[in-house]
């Protein structure tokens, strides 16, 4: 049986599939043979991409954010893999929000509840419907960010969603040890989406959706524990968290002056 003979056989959960990385993922591994189960919130729009035409894919809709709405896709996914005697290979939970706290004094606790709750609390929902189907030896990716390693301004609830995801990968991987299940936690720098495109500030290093599709994949395929890029900008990010709190703290105040005062001229 040659590699792409093999490829078709396994199967691969997308969240956040229809806009983004989780599209760019999607399009890859059905070019590769793989059968996609592409979810989403909207099935228009999840339909309207036509990616039937690019292989075996089955679209799944669902909002994350409602805990009734993950659980029942999770027992027709359930019944899906029975019918088709398919097992669930690798699950990719990828959705996700950004919205940032513009006045920190007048802290925005709606925002932050919205914020934490997708990107963090609705990934528990999906654990809770996903990892019981299961099988030992694969593995599952969960979507933080390179704002892990260093504070942001304004990202007050980005951030900490997404460090929550980090501790959440990192204990997840110790207790699914003897399940033979493995973790990775994939932390991107700045992806040309349409997330980022309302970013009002400057994004270094910015990469393409199919640089960050081959980052990830890539990462999967060799069990990475965590999947970090590009490489340049998370290093750096990450050699920064090691000087003392008060040089980036100026750092990054030194840069949100600059943008005020552009921003008033």
């Amino acid at each position: 049986m040659n590699a792409i003979n093999a490829m078709t056989l396994k199967t691969v959960l997308i969240t956040g599939a229809s806009s983004g990385i989780g599209l760019q993922l999607a399009k890859d591994y059905l070019a590769l043979g793989w059968h996609v189960i592409a979810c989403g919130r909207s099935l228009q729009k999840l339909e309207a991409l036509a990616l039937k035409e690019l292989g075996i894919v089955t679209l799944l809709n669902f909002d994350i954010t409602q805990r009734s709405q993950v659980q029942l896709a999770g027992q027709d996914l359930a019944e899906l893999l029975t019918q088709t005697d398919r097992q669930l290979d690798l699950v990719i939970l990828n959705a996700g929000s950004c919205e940032y706290i513009d006045d920190a004094k007048a802290f925005d606790d709606a925002l932050f509840e919205r914020v934490v709750h997708t990107n963090l609390i609705a990934m528990g929902y999906c654990l809770g419907a996903f990892l019981p189907l299961m099988p030992r030896g694969s593995r599952i990716g969960l979507m933080s960010s390179s704002a892990i390693y260093l504070p942001f301004p304004r990202a007050e609830a980005y951030g900490a969603s997404k460090a929550g995801v980090q501790y959440l990968a990192s204990s997840l991987a110790l207790d699914l040890v003897n399940s033979d299940i493995g973790v990775s936690l994939i932390c991107p720098g700045f992806v040309a989406t349409p997330l980022t495109a309302k970013n009002d500030f400057s994004m270094p290093m910015q990469v393409s959706v199919q640089a960050a599709s081959k980052a990830i994949r890539n990462g999967l395929e060799h069990n990475k524990r965590e999947i970090h890029f590009p490489r340049r900008f998370t290093y750096l990010l990450k050699l920064m968290s090691f000087l003392p709190a008060f040089v980036w703290q100026k750092m990054m105040a030194n840069d949100t002056q600059s943008k005020s005062l552009k921003d008033k001229n």
